[in-house]
Protein backbone atom coordinates (compact mmCIF):
# COMPACT_ATOMS: atom_id res chain seq x y z
CA UNK A 1 0.00 0.00 0.00
CA UNK A 2 2.88 2.42 0.60
CA UNK A 3 3.03 5.59 2.63
CA UNK A 4 -0.07 7.64 3.18
CA UNK A 5 0.03 11.17 1.84
CA UNK A 6 -1.12 14.16 3.87
CA UNK A 7 -4.34 14.15 1.83
CA UNK A 8 -4.90 10.47 2.65
CA UNK A 9 -4.37 11.14 6.35
CA UNK A 10 -6.76 14.09 6.18
CA UNK A 11 -9.35 11.91 4.47
CA UNK A 12 -9.06 9.24 7.16
CA UNK A 13 -9.40 11.88 9.88
CA UNK A 14 -12.46 13.22 8.05
CA UNK A 15 -14.07 9.79 7.94
CA UNK A 16 -13.38 9.34 11.66
CA UNK A 17 -14.95 12.74 12.41
CA UNK A 18 -18.13 11.86 10.52
CA UNK A 19 -18.33 8.41 12.10
CA UNK A 20 -17.84 9.93 15.55
CA UNK A 21 -20.63 12.45 14.94
CA UNK A 22 -22.96 9.72 13.69
CA UNK A 23 -22.17 7.34 16.56
CA UNK A 24 -22.54 10.13 19.12
CA UNK A 25 -25.93 11.05 17.66
CA UNK A 26 -27.06 7.41 17.82
CA UNK A 27 -25.92 7.22 21.46
CA UNK A 28 -27.72 10.51 22.23
CA UNK A 29 -24.43 12.23 23.07
CA UNK A 30 -24.72 14.80 20.26
CA UNK A 31 -27.83 16.37 18.80
CA UNK A 32 -27.50 15.97 15.01
CA UNK A 33 -29.30 19.29 14.50
CA UNK A 34 -26.92 21.31 16.69
CA UNK A 35 -23.69 23.05 15.71
CA UNK A 36 -21.13 20.61 17.20
CA UNK A 37 -22.46 17.69 15.17
CA UNK A 38 -22.88 19.79 12.03
CA UNK A 39 -19.35 21.20 12.33
CA UNK A 40 -17.90 17.69 12.70
CA UNK A 41 -19.81 16.57 9.60
CA UNK A 42 -18.86 19.64 7.56
CA UNK A 43 -15.18 19.45 8.51
CA UNK A 44 -15.07 15.68 8.05
CA UNK A 45 -16.69 15.70 4.63
CA UNK A 46 -14.48 18.60 3.55
CA UNK A 47 -11.37 16.62 4.52
CA UNK A 48 -12.60 13.60 2.57
CA UNK A 49 -13.34 15.84 -0.43
CA UNK A 50 -9.82 17.28 -0.22
CA UNK A 51 -8.38 13.76 -0.22
CA UNK A 52 -10.21 13.10 -3.50
CA UNK A 53 -8.05 15.68 -5.28
CA UNK A 54 -5.31 13.05 -5.22
CA UNK A 55 -7.41 10.12 -6.45
CA UNK A 56 -10.74 11.39 -7.77
CA UNK A 57 -13.85 9.24 -7.41
CA UNK A 58 -17.08 10.79 -8.72
CA UNK A 59 -19.44 8.82 -6.47
CA UNK A 60 -17.44 9.68 -3.35
CA UNK A 61 -17.17 13.32 -4.39
CA UNK A 62 -20.95 13.55 -4.89
CA UNK A 63 -21.61 11.90 -1.53
CA UNK A 64 -19.17 14.07 0.41
CA UNK A 65 -20.27 17.22 -1.41
CA UNK A 66 -23.90 16.52 -0.51
CA UNK A 67 -22.90 15.71 3.09
CA UNK A 68 -21.03 19.01 3.35
CA UNK A 69 -23.91 21.00 1.84
CA UNK A 70 -26.45 19.49 4.24
CA UNK A 71 -24.21 20.28 7.22
CA UNK A 72 -23.60 23.80 5.92
CA UNK A 73 -27.35 24.31 5.44
CA UNK A 74 -27.92 23.29 9.05
CA UNK A 75 -25.26 25.70 10.31
CA UNK A 76 -26.66 28.57 8.25
CA UNK A 77 -30.15 27.78 9.59
CA UNK A 78 -28.81 27.96 13.16
CA UNK A 79 -27.07 31.29 12.49
CA UNK A 80 -30.19 32.81 10.92
CA UNK A 81 -32.34 31.64 13.82
CA UNK A 82 -30.04 33.48 16.25
CA UNK A 83 -30.67 36.81 14.49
Amino acid sequence: MGRLSLLDIGGVIGVLMMLFAYAAAQLHRLDPTKAPSLVLNLAGSSLVLASLFQAFNLAAALMEGAWALVALFGLVRIMLARR
